[in-house]
């Protein structure tokens, strides 16, 4: 467990808004690196907004940063991008419908 949640999971929060929040968390990922979710493994097809934190201090601190996406076929491609720091945990509030 970090300070963002548990690494590798994808979290499924249904808040009644027309829309399902997504929280993705990832293990020590670099500031430029790629990754995917397929959103249909929540029943979407694409998304409102992200909006990213990564862990500056190990078990601590988390600060935002944004990063860059796509969505082609129901599959969301992020990377990373925002900040320049490496090797740390980060956490994505994905808005999807």
């Amino acid at each position: 467990m970090t300070a963002l949640g548990d690494v590798g999971t994808n979290t499924s929060l249904n808040p009644g808004l027309n829309a399902k929040l997504i929280r993705h968390v990832t293990g020590e990922v670099d500031s430029d690196d790629t990754f995917t979710i397929d959103l249909g493994d929540y029943g979407c097809t694409n998304i409102h907004g992200i909006m990213g934190y990564v862990q500056t201090t190990a078990g601590s601190i988390a600060v935002k940063e944004q990063p860059t996406t796509a969505v082609a076929d129901g599959v969301l491609t992020v990377t990373v991008k925002g900040s320049s720091v490496d090797d740390k945990v980060r956490t994505y509030l994905i808005w999807a419908y």
